[in-house]
């Protein structure tokens, strides 16, 4: 099993496996979508109880998915593309006021996306082992989409990026939408499966089906690495 063959829904059930992508210096680039700090930061379970306390352990599959496979998945990509002189960029979900009134109204609904991330603020910051080097590209959004909130369109073309590797955090909501949103616009997808996270595995794996081969390419790490250009 491989990545032509692995992560297929239903509607790809029994069609020819896909061709291999050419991958060429200058035309292909790595896309880190929203490790940022505040999802990464854990209360001390000694000073919870109640639904808190069940809230922490249920979020502990996550953390350990993101410290013992997405985030060093994710620093052996941003590595090997550095390495060959290929373009690593960057998203995250920032908020331009304090007060977050500039902000999309997919995040300001109560609930899990009612996210308040003022741009200067550690909690928006992208993660430390993940760090962007030089003049690597970040941009900021208040969407869930990497391209619709920003000019990252506009910058992929300017670079004369046609693939874009992408890996980070939800699989199901700003991955996918980010992915979904490249493919819209004719640029070819990978998604390191490896090196994204949702909130929960069930959420995860059957995100990465849906968008398997319509959207995106869902290779692992080393997968990805193996079609990079010398």
């Amino acid at each position: 099993m491989n990545w032509k063959t692995n992560w297929r829904s239903f509607y790809y059930q029994g069609a020819p496996e896909p061709v291999d992508p050419v991958l060429e210096a200058g035309k292909v680039a790595l896309l880190v979508i929203d490790v940022q700090n505040t999802y990464l930061e854990r209360p001390d379970p000694a000073t919870l109880s109640g639904e808190d306390l069940d809230r922490y352990h249920a979020w502990t599959p996550f953390h350990e998915r993101m410290h013992e496979k997405v985030i060093p998945n994710t620093q052996k990509l941003m590595a090997t593309f550095r390495a060959k002189g290929l373009d690593v960029l960057f998203a995250r979900i920032a908020c331009l006021r304090q007060d977050g009134r500039d902000r999309s109204l997919s995040q300001k609904k109560p609930g899990w996306n009612n996210l308040l991330l003022p741009k200067d603020d550690w909690d928006s910051q992208i993660v430390d082992a993940l760090k962007p080097e030089g003049d690597e590209i970040v941009v900021t959004k208040t969407t869930d989409s990497a391209l619709t909130g920003t000019n990252l369109r506009l910058v992929l073309a300017n670079l004369g990026i046609t693939h874009v590797v992408c890996a980070g955090i939800f699989t199901d909501q700003c991955v996918s939408s980010t992915v979904r949103s490249l493919a819209d616009e004719s640029f070819d997808v990978i998604v390191a499966e490896d090196a994204c996270a949702a909130g929960s595995d069930e959420l995860h794996d059957r995100e990465i089906e849906i968008i398997n081969m319509i959207y995106a390419s869902v290779m692992s790490t080393d997968e990805v690495l193996g079609y990079l250009p010398g």
